[in-house]
């Protein structure tokens, strides 16, 4: 049995001569990706100038907490061994920095400590580094951000240890920060991942997931991260309990509204601003939203949905995919879906309005409007 696991592993990188393995002093990270000056762009090229001119202001806003952030997620420790290895594969790929800059805005609505905030950043985004390693063992991924998975790389084993390595690195970042209350918040944040993940899971293939077991997957998995950063960065900011909730608020509306452009992004995304290829939520068996408003709505998709999901790992044709896009536009479920993406972004407005105003709280609004506009 050893034996035939092992063969499905592929064969490992050589190990890092001794000269690399004093990997604490190679360089740090290259900086994440430019999320808002790519958002700036996208919006002005679409005319919308207001919201362009706000995210440029929101990226003169965080300047500095990103370029401190990235530092320090630039200084984790380059372990040699192959578990470092493996993780690394994933952190030099950079990422969006979505969730720490929740954490960075939702402190600057009171006072908090640099350090405390930029050791929550790390954490988020190490806790988010972590489910990507893990959910490319579980869906088999092959490309992330645009490369190799690490677990093609290294191996499914290695991924999995990686993705454990990376989530007790984040633990201790979140105790060292001696924040009440937090460190119980995260464990119940990951108890809530693991069992959406289930849900997930036991519903891998079928196409009679129903709305509710679809927002019951996307607020455990997903904007369950969202909230906690928001809660994190509230604590770190000495806010009292009303404006806590409001900002947890924020980040679960946030996360569903940020999921639900992802579900269109994997029909009709620009693969090479996405970093993966299209269709592949749905090659994996994952039922995403406007799949599940078109089944509902016109159940003669069935076959044409089976049959791709039945094309595995092969890529279903181009004919078979612009059907399916044809079918679901007629349906309206890419319209509705879009819908439901600016509904969730507005709840998530709604509720900033229980915080004090301010250049923060209007940051965190022009997030939650640029997350539908985005394509990437």
């Amino acid at each position: 049995m050893k034996a035939a696991l092992k063969a499905l592993e592929p064969p490992l990188p050589p190990p890092l001569e001794a000269a690399e393995s004093s990997a604490l002093a190679l360089p740090g990270l290259p900086a994440g990706v430019d999320l808002l000056g790519r958002l700036e762009s996208i919006t002005a090229g679409r005319g919308l100038t207001r919201l362009a001119g706000r995210l440029h202001e929101l990226a003169e806003f965080v300047a500095g907490d990103q370029a401190a952030f990235e530092a320090a997620f630039g200084a984790l420790p380059r372990d040699p061994r192959l578990v470092g290895r493996t993780a690394r594969h994933l952190l030099d790929l950079g990422g969006k920095r979505l969730r720490p800059m929740c954490v960075q805005l939702a402190a600057r609505l009171g006072s908090s400590s640099a350090e405390v905030v930029i050791d929550l950043g790390v954490a988020v985004e190490l806790v988010h580094s972590a489910t990507l390693l893990h959910d490319d063992v579980v869906d088999l991924g092959e490309s992330r951000r645009g490369a190799p998975t690490a677990r093609r790389v290294y191996g499914n084993a290695a991924s999995i240890f990686a993705g454990d390595w990376l989530l007790i690195e984040a633990l201790r970042r979140v105790q060292r920060c001696r924040l009440p209350g937090l460190m119980e918040e995260l464990l119940d944040t990951i108890e809530e991942m693991i069992f959406a993940e289930s849900i997930q899971l036991e519903n891998r293939g079928s196409v009679r997931l129903s709305r509710d077991d679809y927002f019951r997957v996307v607020e455990g998995k997903t904007a369950s991260v969202f909230r906690w950063a928001m809660s994190a960065g509230a604590r770190a900011a000495g806010l009292d309990e009303p404006c806590r909730r409001a900002l947890e608020t924020y980040g679960l509306h946030l996360g569903v509204a940020f999921q639900a452009v992802d579900d269109l992004l994997d029909l009709t995304g620009d693969e090479a601003r996405t970093g993966k290829a299209l269709f592949t939520d749905l090659r994996e068996g994952k039922m995403t939203y406007p799949v599940i408003l078109g089944l509902e709505r016109d159940p003669a998709l069935l076959p044409l949905v089976e049959s791709i999901i039945d094309a595995g790992d092969g890529a279903p044709s181009a004919a078979l995919c612009a059907r399916l896009i044809r079918a679901l536009r007629d349906a309206d479920a890419m319209r509705d879906c879009l819908a439901l993406a600016r509904q969730r972004a507005a709840h998530a407005t709604r509720s900033l309005e229980a915080l004090p105003p301010g250049r923060a709280r209007r940051a965190l609004a022009t997030v939650a409007e640029a997350i539908v506009d985005r394509d990437l």
